[in-house]
């Protein structure tokens, strides 16, 4: 895989308070430049929710209601969100779930493309019995060496780890567009055009 052809990507992962819809409480958003994760331009926030944190939630990311409780509201950080975004392409794990809260607190931003690192793996790696992050980082065994030092399930890890399953599953392809075809989810930006049938006269 040449990444010198890549269009700019970040990696992207985020958590919440745990209501449905959520309200994010972290959001991280790593580079991938020429084929390694960017972590001296990544973008690391915490928000503060305007919902409380559910006990559930505290438990899976251990980001507590008193741990937010001094961290910046929303609107306070949307615009240094959306100015690292831009209009690059976005990767994560399970993208849909991403990409869904990231254009609900973003409704002015559009990412080029979405890249999902579970479906990908869905076809790089047939046949796992699980394609969770944490099957895949015990099957694949990425460089975790200089992953932050938040741990699974906070955003700056979890970017960081799927930017690494990413960079390993593209040695699978040999050009971004066949990376794109099997990594895109349908309906999401990005995804090819289907084929329309010829018109008639």
């Amino acid at each position: 895989m040449n990444f010198s052809s890549w269009p700019p990507l970040l990696v992207v992962d985020v958590e919440g308070n745990g209501a449905n819809p959520p309200d994010l409480v972290e959001v991280a958003a790593l580079p991938v430049r020429d084929g390694r994760p960017d972590t001296s331009t990544a973008g690391a926030w915490l928000t503060q929710p305007r919902r409380p944190v559910t006990p559930f939630a505290a438990r899976v990311h251990g980001l507590t209601n008193e741990r937010l409780a001094h961290a910046p509201g929303w609107e306070e950080i949307a615009a240094q969100v959306h100015a690292l975004l831009g209009g690059a392409w976005i990767c994560a794990h399970h993208a849909h779930v991403d990409y869904r809260v990231l254009t609900a607190h973003l409704p002015q931003w559009q990412p080029a493309g979405v890249l999902d690192t579970l479906r990908l793996a869905k076809a790089v790696y047939p046949g796992l019995p699980k394609y969770s992050l944490d099957a895949l980082i015990d099957h694949v065994q990425p460089d975790l060496s200089q992953a932050p030092a938040t741990g699974r399930h906070r955003a700056t890890y979890d970017a960081y780890a799927t930017a690494q399953l990413l960079i390993a599953m593209a040695d699978h392809f040999d050009t971004w567009d066949q990376l794109a075809a099997a990594a895109v989810p349908p309906g999401l930006p990005g995804a090819p055009e289907p084929d329309k049938d010829p018109t008639l006269w």
